[in-house]
Protein backbone atom coordinates (compact mmCIF):
# COMPACT_ATOMS: atom_id res chain seq x y z
CA UNK A 1 0.00 0.00 0.00
CA UNK A 2 1.02 3.53 -0.90
CA UNK A 3 1.06 6.82 1.04
CA UNK A 4 1.64 10.53 0.09
CA UNK A 5 2.61 12.26 3.37
CA UNK A 6 2.41 16.05 2.64
CA UNK A 7 4.34 18.43 4.72
CA UNK A 8 3.33 22.60 3.90
CA UNK A 9 5.33 25.50 4.24
CA UNK A 10 7.25 27.50 2.23
CA UNK A 11 11.12 27.13 0.75
CA UNK A 12 13.88 29.59 1.76
CA UNK A 13 16.12 29.98 4.67
CA UNK A 14 13.79 33.17 6.42
CA UNK A 15 10.98 30.73 6.78
CA UNK A 16 12.86 27.82 8.46
CA UNK A 17 11.08 27.10 11.81
CA UNK A 18 8.36 29.65 11.47
CA UNK A 19 4.47 28.55 12.09
CA UNK A 20 3.84 28.52 8.58
CA UNK A 21 6.56 25.92 7.57
CA UNK A 22 5.29 23.22 10.54
CA UNK A 23 4.31 20.95 7.99
CA UNK A 24 8.04 21.02 6.85
CA UNK A 25 8.86 20.47 10.24
CA UNK A 26 6.37 17.38 11.32
CA UNK A 27 7.49 15.54 7.88
CA UNK A 28 11.35 16.31 8.36
CA UNK A 29 11.02 14.72 12.41
CA UNK A 30 9.11 11.67 10.72
CA UNK A 31 11.66 11.29 7.83
CA UNK A 32 14.22 11.53 10.54
CA UNK A 33 13.00 8.94 12.58
CA UNK A 34 13.08 6.55 10.22
CA UNK A 35 16.18 6.76 8.11
CA UNK A 36 14.52 8.60 5.47
CA UNK A 37 16.77 11.27 3.27
CA UNK A 38 14.80 14.44 1.16
CA UNK A 39 16.17 15.18 -2.17
CA UNK A 40 15.36 17.16 -4.85
CA UNK A 41 11.88 16.08 -7.03
CA UNK A 42 9.78 17.77 -9.03
CA UNK A 43 8.23 20.38 -7.31
CA UNK A 44 9.01 19.21 -4.35
CA UNK A 45 11.74 17.74 -2.17
CA UNK A 46 11.01 14.29 -2.26
CA UNK A 47 11.63 11.35 0.80
CA UNK A 48 10.71 7.95 -1.09
CA UNK A 49 11.13 5.14 1.58
CA UNK A 50 9.89 1.96 2.74
CA UNK A 51 8.39 1.55 6.45
CA UNK A 52 6.07 -1.24 8.28
CA UNK A 53 5.54 -2.57 4.34
CA UNK A 54 4.16 0.21 3.59
CA UNK A 55 5.66 2.42 0.51
CA UNK A 56 5.95 6.12 1.20
CA UNK A 57 6.86 9.46 -0.52
CA UNK A 58 6.82 12.21 1.22
CA UNK A 59 7.24 15.32 -0.15
CA UNK A 60 7.76 19.23 1.22
CA UNK A 61 6.56 21.60 -1.95
CA UNK A 62 8.98 23.48 -3.63
CA UNK A 63 5.80 26.09 -5.11
CA UNK A 64 5.71 28.25 -2.25
CA UNK A 65 2.84 27.54 -0.63
CA UNK A 66 -0.15 29.07 -2.54
CA UNK A 67 0.68 26.75 -5.35
CA UNK A 68 0.69 23.81 -3.49
CA UNK A 69 -1.84 22.22 -5.03
CA UNK A 70 0.37 21.68 -8.36
CA UNK A 71 2.94 19.46 -5.90
CA UNK A 72 -0.07 17.26 -4.65
CA UNK A 73 -1.23 16.67 -7.78
CA UNK A 74 1.94 15.73 -9.74
CA UNK A 75 3.02 13.44 -7.04
CA UNK A 76 -0.21 11.77 -6.09
CA UNK A 77 -0.79 10.82 -9.79
CA UNK A 78 3.20 10.23 -10.85
CA UNK A 79 2.67 6.89 -7.26
CA UNK A 80 -1.05 6.23 -8.14
CA UNK A 81 -2.02 7.02 -4.90
CA UNK A 82 -5.30 7.06 -3.52
CA UNK A 83 -7.06 10.39 -2.31
CA UNK A 84 -7.82 8.43 0.95
CA UNK A 85 -4.18 7.69 1.49
CA UNK A 86 -2.93 11.24 0.71
CA UNK A 87 -1.89 13.21 4.41
CA UNK A 88 -1.43 16.59 4.76
CA UNK A 89 0.07 18.26 7.59
CA UNK A 90 -0.57 21.67 8.22
CA UNK A 91 -0.24 24.88 10.32
CA UNK A 92 -4.36 26.42 11.44
CA UNK A 93 -4.65 29.52 13.16
CA UNK A 94 -8.15 28.40 14.56
CA UNK A 95 -6.75 26.39 16.96
CA UNK A 96 -4.50 26.79 20.15
CA UNK A 97 -1.37 25.62 20.34
CA UNK A 98 -2.34 23.30 22.22
CA UNK A 99 -4.11 21.36 19.99
CA UNK A 100 -4.02 19.21 16.89
CA UNK A 101 -6.82 18.05 14.44
CA UNK A 102 -6.65 14.89 12.22
CA UNK A 103 -10.09 15.00 9.61
CA UNK A 104 -10.99 12.90 6.87
CA UNK A 105 -12.21 15.80 4.49
CA UNK A 106 -12.82 19.85 5.24
CA UNK A 107 -12.73 23.29 4.09
CA UNK A 108 -9.49 25.09 4.15
CA UNK A 109 -10.50 27.61 6.40
CA UNK A 110 -8.87 30.34 4.45
CA UNK A 111 -6.02 28.75 4.30
CA UNK A 112 -4.05 29.10 0.75
CA UNK A 113 -1.60 25.81 0.99
CA UNK A 114 -5.38 23.62 1.62
CA UNK A 115 -7.17 25.96 -0.74
CA UNK A 116 -4.82 25.26 -3.48
CA UNK A 117 -4.90 21.34 -2.83
CA UNK A 118 -8.58 21.65 -2.87
CA UNK A 119 -8.81 23.45 -6.43
CA UNK A 120 -6.40 21.47 -7.81
CA UNK A 121 -7.85 17.82 -6.93
CA UNK A 122 -11.67 19.31 -7.12
CA UNK A 123 -12.18 17.86 -3.95
CA UNK A 124 -11.77 18.44 -0.19
CA UNK A 125 -12.46 15.31 0.28
CA UNK A 126 -8.30 14.16 1.40
CA UNK A 127 -7.17 13.91 5.10
CA UNK A 128 -5.13 16.42 6.77
CA UNK A 129 -3.44 17.24 10.24
CA UNK A 130 -3.59 20.70 11.59
CA UNK A 131 -1.54 22.14 13.66
CA UNK A 132 -2.94 24.43 15.83
CA UNK A 133 -0.59 27.74 15.90
CA UNK A 134 -3.01 29.87 17.89
CA UNK A 135 -3.98 33.55 17.09
CA UNK A 136 -2.60 35.38 18.96
CA UNK A 137 -1.95 38.53 16.63
CA UNK A 138 -3.18 41.88 16.50
CA UNK A 139 -6.54 42.26 13.43
CA UNK A 140 -4.87 42.44 10.60
CA UNK A 141 -1.16 41.23 11.10
CA UNK A 142 -2.37 37.41 10.21
CA UNK A 143 0.02 37.29 7.74
CA UNK A 144 3.38 38.49 9.89
CA UNK A 145 2.27 35.97 12.99
CA UNK A 146 2.21 33.12 10.62
CA UNK A 147 5.44 34.13 9.14
CA UNK A 148 7.24 34.78 12.88
CA UNK A 149 8.88 31.94 14.61
CA UNK A 150 8.23 30.50 17.48
CA UNK A 151 9.13 32.25 20.94
CA UNK A 152 11.47 30.45 23.48
CA UNK A 153 8.61 30.09 25.23
CA UNK A 154 6.46 28.28 23.08
CA UNK A 155 9.44 25.98 21.55
CA UNK A 156 9.57 23.65 24.13
CA UNK A 157 5.75 22.39 23.46
CA UNK A 158 6.14 22.77 19.22
CA UNK A 159 8.80 20.20 19.61
CA UNK A 160 6.93 17.77 21.88
CA UNK A 161 3.64 18.32 19.17
CA UNK A 162 5.86 17.78 16.72
CA UNK A 163 6.94 14.52 17.98
CA UNK A 164 3.49 13.69 18.75
CA UNK A 165 2.59 14.21 15.45
CA UNK A 166 5.20 11.85 14.30
CA UNK A 167 3.65 9.17 16.39
CA UNK A 168 -0.10 10.76 14.64
CA UNK A 169 1.41 9.81 11.02
CA UNK A 170 2.53 6.21 12.20
CA UNK A 171 -1.10 5.55 13.71
CA UNK A 172 -2.63 6.86 10.41
CA UNK A 173 -0.70 4.64 8.11
CA UNK A 174 -0.93 1.16 10.46
CA UNK A 175 -4.36 1.47 11.86
CA UNK A 176 -6.14 3.98 9.84
CA UNK A 177 -7.91 7.84 10.12
CA UNK A 178 -10.87 6.88 12.08
CA UNK A 179 -8.89 5.06 15.43
CA UNK A 180 -6.23 7.79 14.90
CA UNK A 181 -8.61 10.59 14.85
CA UNK A 182 -10.01 9.25 18.25
CA UNK A 183 -7.10 9.51 19.69
CA UNK A 184 -5.62 12.58 18.23
CA UNK A 185 -8.13 15.09 18.94
CA UNK A 186 -8.09 14.65 22.27
CA UNK A 187 -4.73 15.78 22.98
CA UNK A 188 -3.95 18.90 24.75
CA UNK A 189 -0.53 19.92 24.98
CA UNK A 190 0.28 22.25 27.46
CA UNK A 191 3.01 24.76 28.31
Amino acid sequence: MKFLLIGLGNIGEEYAYTRHNIGFDVVDAFAHKHGGLFGVGRLAHVCDMKWKGKKLTIIKPTTYMNLSGKAVKYWMEKESVALEQLLVIVDDIALPLSRIRLRSSGSSAGHNGLRSIEETLLTDKYPRLRFGVGNNFPKGAQADFVLSRWTPEESPLVKRKVEKCVEVVENFITIGIERTMNEANKLEFTL
